[in-house]
């Protein structure tokens, strides 16, 4: 409901929500607006209320600039813009509100320089303009703000030098000025700074070295990061001083030549980042310094590599603390063997020793380190096997091996790494087969790299599994067999390398489905047949080699076959035609000649298709002078039928005329009222008026009328009757009305808005576990009854949060029919694109089914996607289009990830917070193990319900079952 709804002559405006009031006098001095989604210009009217203290606007979607009539609120202390569309230039003029302590300007598109003007601001406490498009210098003046403790300029685009003159503000606490074009040396009274607790200048053009006595003069300092500029010199030893010092981040700069700090006395230290510097000489004492870090009981991440470090790995490495997760020491010139007891370090989730010269075997003990989730020991010199206990590494997600003198077989027990993404065993001396466990792998996604080893026998039937994989490599093996026409499933597929193997037989038709392929190489080989002529057609492909097998017949016309640089045929005797480039023989015109159709034959095919023209063309008359002579009764009124239909006066009474105060929530193709339909019992309606303006409002219309008129279920919106009549200006008007639901939508109970009054926030209440997983189990009855239980099988096709509502039992209801189907063919769960459905997207992105993306018709499998979707949504508290969800992670992966040892992290930490109420202290009662094991019980269905492929997807039916178990065992129904 948007808050402007409050806004009206009903109420005094000092009841309006957001709006703050003085008691005395009775007039405006806050408007607190944060995170109502709101959008629009910011009136300059808002110049008026000279009364103003507080304007906060943040996490809205306010556009065009700030009005300059700002500058006249001479009274305002907090102006807070953060999170919006704002654009323009900063107005100078902000300096006239000379009691302004905060200004918050973040994560606009504000353009032009810093205003000078603004230094006159004696009292402002925090200034933050940061992901904007500034340019230019920061102004000497800001110099002047003596109060100033928080000033946040980064990731703009500013230029030049840090003025001296920051110099002098005495009271800055934070600092950052990272991800901008600025350049030059940092201004030596930056480090006189005493009260200077977070410095933040990573990603700039900064050269020069570091003063010596940097730990003396800044003794407050927490954070320090000077990351990716050019800085050099050496390190200043007195960092050794800064005891309160967390994170020091000197990456990707010119340092040299060693590490001279004792972190001894850094009990504090969190973070360490020397990546990418040119420390260390190759000499045996480079990591002596490793030794001092052992008192830093608090260290999560300790980055070391692309740098010069010589020795071996101390001993000492294992004594770090054992809160560390990250430990990257690759590309260094380290030698020796890997600790044994780096077992010791039980935290571990990242493990990276790649391009050192480290020999030995691998240690077995590191598969104690369950929270492992990459260990990366390429390009050294490690020899013996795999060891077998690596499938111990449940929660591994990237494993590289490649280029050492590993030997033995690839270990099966890899494949209980369920969660693997990246597998890198290339350049080794491996042999036996490929183990199906390995090659089945369905959570492969990044890369299975094989290359440049001695594996042989067949390619697995298996491979077909590796659906979302996009890099698969078995070069230089003893791989012999055909290529499994199991491949065509892979359609993730963007590079495959079979070259230098045994493969005979034909290049399988099956792989046309692989159409995303950029780079095939089959080259070496031994097979026959022809090239297919799919290969022409695939748009993506920019290198194709089949050289040096025995392929014939003719070169396919298309897109890579006229590029003599992107394909390679050498060695195919057998091969003509093609470009002149390729230099193959012509190809000899076998072609068979056409046979005349005798003409008595063709004559009468002629008459046949004549006289049958004109029989349709009389059929077609017919028909529609029938159709003119009766009168067919409308789609509305057909599907209203049971309906007692109401009248438009009656709703605009309901509504008090549809009045915004009404206003409880807006959708696609219109709005929500709340209603008093009959004044004597006082029962609220939900009347959803359709927008006629907006395209396909009408067809959604009908689809909800058609979906439910017949259909009855506790579960689904009721609904009471319709509306289709004109309003009072004889305009179309369309409206169903639906009982009231006294909790509003379920999207309001995962993502609750936080409201605040003066200096509290209230929110509104979680939902506790039980409660939603009875939301779950309503949901899913739902749609095994439109599934399965219907007179006609329908497909609700927008599945999501927003669409479940909660009565006041805290029961869900599956609502908004809009985009419904109604299959008259009973659904049988298979695919086909032999007709686009005219639903559209049909659903809401982050729910929709992937495979409707590609043109597929609408079917349950999609209903049961968008569930599994909002069920790892309703129990982790994470929105599918979260912006966490990067480089290929989502919400799906997240869970599958975390299965089954790891659910207690990603479960919504809401839900398992002390609340009131009867059933949270039956859940307090609850021991953790049978929450864990109900939790791991859902999210697995919710996985099951969410795969990529639609024929790997559970039915509703088998969902709705596997619920009820999971509330057996958190209810202790069964053991």
């Amino acid at each position: 409901m948007l808050i402007t709804s409050s806004w009206n002559d009903s109420l005094h405006f000092c009841q309006w929500k957001g709006v703050l009031c003085g008691q005395r006098h009775l007039r405006v001095t806050g408007l607190n607006l944060e995170f109502y989604n709101l959008a629009g210009f910011i009136s300059p009217s808002i110049g008026n209320l000279s009364f103003l203290r507080i304007v906060n606007f943040t996490n809205n979607s306010f556009q065009g600039g700030i009005p300059h009539e700002m500058g006249r609120l001479f009274r305002l202390r907090v102006l807070d813009l953060d999170i919006n569309l704002l654009e323009g230039q900063i107005p100078g003029n902000l300096s006239h509100c000379n009691n302004l302590r905060i200004l918050y300007l973040d994560q606009n598109k504000f353009i032009g320089n810093l205003p000078k003007e603004l230094g006159s601001l004696s009292q402002l406490v925090a200034l933050t303009v940061e992901s904007n498009n500034l340019t230019r210098a920061i102004p000497a003046s800001f110099g002047n703000l003596s109060s100033l403790r928080l000033l946040m300029a980064g990731e703009n685009m500013l230029e030049g030098n840090i003025p001296g003159s920051l110099g002098s503000l005495k009271s800055l606490v934070m600092l950052s000025i990272s991800g901008n074009k600025l350049s030059g040396i940092i201004p030596p009274s930056i480090y006189n700074l005493s009260s200077l607790a977070f410095f933040w200048a990573p990603i700039n053009q900064f050269h020069g070295s570091l003063p010596q006595n940097l730990g003396l003069t800044l003794p407050n300092i927490k954070t320090l990061v000077f990351s990716n500029n050019q800085l050099s010199g050496l390190i200043p030893r007195s960092i050794s001083n800064a005891s309160k010092l967390e994170s020091l981040g000197l990456a990707e700069n010119k340092f040299s030549p060693g590490v001279p700090i004792n972190f001894g006395n850094l009990k504090n230290l969190s973070r360490l980042n020397l990546y990418g510097n040119g420390l260390g000489t190759g000499d045996i004492n480079d990591l002596n310094f490793i030794s001092t870090l052992v008192n830093c009981s608090k260290l999560i991440v300790l980055y070391l590599s692309n740098n010069g470090f010589g020795g071996v790995l101390p001993n000492s490495i294992a004594n770090l603390s054992t809160q560390l997760q990250h430990l990257t020491v690759g590309r260094n010139k380290i030698s020796g063997s890997i600790p044994t007891d780096i077992v010791n370090l039980v935290s571990l989730n990242a493990l990276d020793l790649v391009y050192n010269q480290l020999t030995g075997s691998i240690p077995t003990s590191i598969s104690r380190l369950h929270k492992l989730q990459v260990v990366a020991f390429g390009g050294n010199n490690l020899s013996g096997e795999i060891p077998s206990s690596t499938g111990n590494l449940t929660l591994l997600n990237k494993l590289g091996l490649e280029k050492n003198n590993l030997q033995g077989n690839i270990p099966s027990t890899l494949g209980n790494c369920k969660g693997l993404l990246s597998l890198q065993l290339n350049g080794n001396n491996l042999s036996g087969s490929i183990p199906r466990e390995v090659i089945s792998l369905s959570s492969l996604s990044i890369s299975l790299v094989l290359s440049r080893n001695s594996l042989s026998g067949p390619l697995p039937q298996e491979v077909g599994n590796l659906r979302n994989l996009g890099l698969l490599v078995r070069s230089h093996n003893k791989l012999s067999g055909e290529i499994p026409s199991s491949l065509s499933s892979c359609i993730s597929l963007q590079y495959l390398y079979l070259d230098n193997n045994s493969f005979k037989g034909v290049i399988p038709q099956s792989l046309e489905s692989l159409r995303g392929i950029e780079k095939l190489n089959l080259s070496h080989n031994s097979l026959s047949g022809e090239i297919p002529k799919f290969l022409g057609s695939f748009s993506f492909l920019r290198k194709l080699d089949l050289s040096f097998n025995d392929l014939e017949g003719g070169i396919p016309v298309g897109e890579v076959f006229q590029n003599a640089s992107a394909i390679s045929v050498l060695g195919n005797n057998k091969l003509c035609g093609g470009i002149p480039a390729l230099e193959l023989p012509s190809c000899p015109d076998d072609k068979p000649r056409k046979k005349k159709m005798p003409l008595g034959l063709a004559l009468l095919i002629l008459t046949v298709c004549g006289v049958l023209s004109i029989i349709l063309t009389l059929s077609i008359l017919i028909l529609c002078w029938l159709r003119k002579m009766r009168k067919r009764p409308s789609l509305a009124s057909s599907s209203m039928d049971s309906w007692r239909i109401i009248s438009y006066n009656k709703l605009l009474k309901a509504t008090n005329g549809f009045s915004s105060a009404n206003l409880i929530g807006t959708g696609s193709f219109g709005s929500v009222y709340k209603g008093i339909l009959n004044l004597s019992d006082q029962k609220a309606i939900a009347v959803k008026v359709f927008n006629q303006q907006r395209r396909g409002a009408t067809k959604s219309f009908m689809a909800e009328c058609k979906a439910l008129k017949d259909i009855r279920h506790r579960n689904l919106v009721k609904i009471i009757t319709a509306c289709a009549s004109v309003d009072f200006q004889a305009n179309d008007f369309k409206a169903l009305v639906y009982e009231y639901m006294e909790n509003g939508s379920l999207e309001y109970w995962l993502h609750p808005v936080f409201l605040q009054i003066g200096p509290i926030y209230e929110q509104q209440k979680s939902l506790s576990l039980l409660q939603r997983l009875g939301i779950a189990i309503d949901v899913a009855s739902a749609l095994d009854y439109l599934h399965n239980h219907c007179h006609i099988l329908i497909v609700h096709c927008d599945i999501k949060p927003s669409n479940i509502l909660l009565d006041g039992d805290m029961t869900g209801h599956v609502g908004d029919f809009g985009l419904a189907r109604l299959l008259q063919q009973p659904d049988n769960s298979e695919l086909s694109k032999s007709q686009i459905s005219s639903v559209g997207t049909k659903g809401t992105i982050g729910y929709v089914a992937p495979e409707y993306g590609m043109g597929y018709q609408v079917s349950t499998n999609g209903d049961v996607y968008s569930y599994g979707i909002l069920l790892l949504e309703l129990f982790t508290g994470k929105r599918p289009t979260d912006g966490m969800f990067i480089d290929g992670l989502n919400l799906h992966k997240l869970v599958k990830l975390a299965l089954p040892e790891r659910v207690m992290e990603i479960v919504d930490q809401n839900l398992l917070e002390e609340e009131e109420g009867a059933s949270i202290n039956y859940l307090k009662q609850m021991n953790s193990e049978k929450i864990s094991k109900c939790l791991s019980l859902i999210f697995r269905i919710g996985v099951a319900c969410s795969e990529q492929s639609p024929r790997e997807r559970m039915t509703i039916a088998d969902v709705v079952r596997e619920l009820y178990l999971a509330k057996d065992i958190l209810l202790e129904r069964r053991t």
